[in-house]
């Protein structure tokens, strides 16, 4: 199956977007960067959001990007990923960063692969505060092939 038929099967869905304030991705060359998407979760990791709500709340971040890609490209296919940036709305005492961010990168692996076109760079950061409370926040950039 291709990219856009694994994210459908997974009940990923595509729908258009109203142009905003900002550009949600825009193509430069032949990569596309995507803006932050946040979260529907709000709250703070290490206090009243757990490491696993943390994972769904980057999941979701990651479901976003992908239907902000595909307004821009038309399609998932034809895609790499080359980076993702992960902040994550965090007390100063929590270090699983990585583990809230792996619910973005192991959908990007399930989808375009985790040894092919999925397999990319990431930081995932801790911040003190996101845009709306939001608990997970993520940006991403991929190349058109």
């Amino acid at each position: 199956m291709s990219p856009q038929q694994i994210a459908e099967s997974f009940g990923i869905t595509f729908t258009e977007q109203t142009p905003g304030y900002l550009n949600l991705c825009i193509r430069s060359g032949s990569q596309l960067l995507t803006s932050g998407h946040v979260s529907d979760l709000k709250g703070k990791l290490g206090a009243d959001v757990q490491t696993d709500e943390g994972y769904k709340a980057a999941r979701n971040c990651a479901e976003k990007i992908l239907n902000s890609v595909w307004n821009s490209h038309g399609t998932l296919d034809g895609l790499r990923v080359i980076k993702v940036l992960g902040c994550v709305n965090s007390t100063l005492d929590f270090t699983d960063q990585h583990l809230v961010i792996n619910g973005c990168s192991d959908l990007l692996h399930q989808i375009f692969g985790k040894e092919g076109n999925g397999f990319h760079a990431r930081s995932a950061l801790g911040f003190a505060q996101l845009p709306t409370g939001a608990a997970v926040e993520v940006e991403a950039i991929f190349e058109i092939l």
